[in-house]
Order: C-alpha cells, then structure tokens, then sequence
C-alpha cells in the first residue's frame, strides 16, 4: 500500500489522489478562449471522444495503481509512461467538455443575402476564383478551401453580399476580393 493512498471504488477520486497536476507558468494564449463555433459533425465527433475517453479512464488509472504498487517512482519508467498517458487523458477530457459546453452549432442561413459562418463562398482574387467554406477557427484548413471567420479574409468578407468587393489588407500590398456567389 502506497503512503496515504486509500483504496476507492470510484476510480476518479483514485486518479485525483495519484496524479499530480503540474503548476505551469501562464503563456501567450492562457487567456484566449477557443473559438465555440462547430459543425453538427465536429461536436459529435467531439462528444464521442469524451465517451471513449471516459471509458478509458478505469483502466489507465487501474494501470497507473498497478505500476506504483511496483516502489521507487524516480526510475519506473513503465509507471511515469502511464502517469504521463493517464494525465494527458484528463486534459483531454476536461478541454472536450469545456469545448462542447461553449459550442455554437454552426447552422448555415441559406435564405441570407449576406456571407454567415457556414455558408461556401466563391470569391475571385486576381482575376481567379476560389471556392471556400467559412467555419469556425477550430475546423479551419485552408488547404482544404474552409476558412474560419476569424481569419483575414474571413473577417473582412463576413457580413457582405454578392458582388461586393472588400479589401484585404496585406504587409505588401492591399488585395482586392470580389464576392461571386454564396450557397
């Protein structure tokens, strides 16, 4: 019996009596808040993670209990791989549950005139047309033609109409963009 360690039956009030959380300093983005907006599909996926992860909880933490029960912490290698694996674990379970608590289901409004977060966009820059896709900033992949409405050229297109033409701002030079259809 490890010191101070009581046996529970709930294996999460067993997790939180091992794992330590480590204490780090605050960076760039602490205080930014993750952007809410998501596809039906993205908050199910989500909601499926946290599942699967939550199903998995008892026996990472059941693993954890086994490896510490082998003594010296400093060189069990085996026990801080699984301590490692069981914390990551937890963070991804509480990042997922305060992502899908805050999410905002992205519905498009297809009767709209205007550009809205879910609407596919056709816009022509420098004499050529683009194709895209505006979601929030989590789904976002350029390369796959979605923009998220936080980007530069999200932002400026949001809120306007069929052939409006916006201004894209860049550090070399200002590129104008010309809004061809909205679906």
């Amino acid at each position: 019996m490890i010191l101070g360690f009581k046996p529970r039956a709930d294996p999460v009030a067993v997790f939180i009596e091992i794992m330590q959380v480590p204490k780090r300093k605050p960076g760039k983005y602490t205080n930014e808040i993750p952007d809410p907006h998501l596809t039906e599909e993205k908050f199910f996926e989500l909601k499926n993670k946290l599942e699967k992860l939550k199903k998995d909880l008892p026996d990472a933490i059941r693993e954890v209990r086994r490896l510490a029960e082998m003594g010296d912490f400093s060189e069990n290698a085996a026990y801080q791989m699984a301590k490692g694996r069981l914390r990551s674990m937890n963070d991804s379970i509480v990042e997922i549950t305060e992502n899908l608590k805050h999410a905002v289901i992205i519905k498009a409004d297809k009767t709209s005139e205007t550009l809205q977060i879910g609407n596919t966009i056709t816009v022509e820059v420098d004499g050529k047309q683009r194709v895209y896709l505006m979601l929030g900033s989590t789904q976002a992949d350029p390369s796959k033609g979605i923009i998220s409405h936080n980007s530069p050229l999200g932002s400026v297109l949001l809120g306007h109409k069929v052939g409006d033409s916006v201004i894209l701002k860049r550090t070399d030079k200002d590129v104008v963009c010309k809004i061809i259809s909205i679906d």
